[in-house]
C-alpha cells in the first residue's frame, strides 16, 4: 500500500516523539483530517501512541488510545511507519 500525501507528511513528522499539536502545524492540513488520517496510520501500526511515564520520567508505548480526544497522548513513527516513509519515492 503506497503512502497518499498526507501520510508521508505526517510520517515526516514523527522521527521524534510529538504532540498533535505539532503534526497540524507541521502538516498543514485540517484537523479533522489529520486526525482521521492519525486514526488510520496507528490502526495500520504505522503510528504508535506514547503517554508519559513519571516514574521512568519518559514517553513509552501506550496500547490504550482514545480516539476522541487526540491531544491526550504523543506520537511517534514505529519501524514499519518508517520503512513505509523512507521507500516512498
Amino acid at each position: 500500500m503506497e503512502l497518499n500525501d498526507l501520510q508521508y507528511k505526517i510520517l515526516d513528522s514523527l522521527y521524534f516523539v510529538e504532540p498533535f499539536d505539532k503534526i497540524l502545524e507541521e502538516v498543514a492540513e485540517p484537523e479533522n483530517l489529520v486526525a482521521a488520517e492519525l486514526k488510520q496510520m496507528i490502526s495500520r501500526r504505522w503510528v504508535q501512541p506514547m503517554r508519559w511515564d513519571a516514574e521512568k520520567g519518559d514517553f513509552v508505548r501506550s496500547n490504550i488510545h482514545d480516539v476522541d480526544d487526540m491531544r491526550a497522548f504523543r506520537y511517534l513513527a514505529t519501524k514499519e511507519g518508517l520503512l513505509k516513509h523512507n521507500g516512498r519515492r
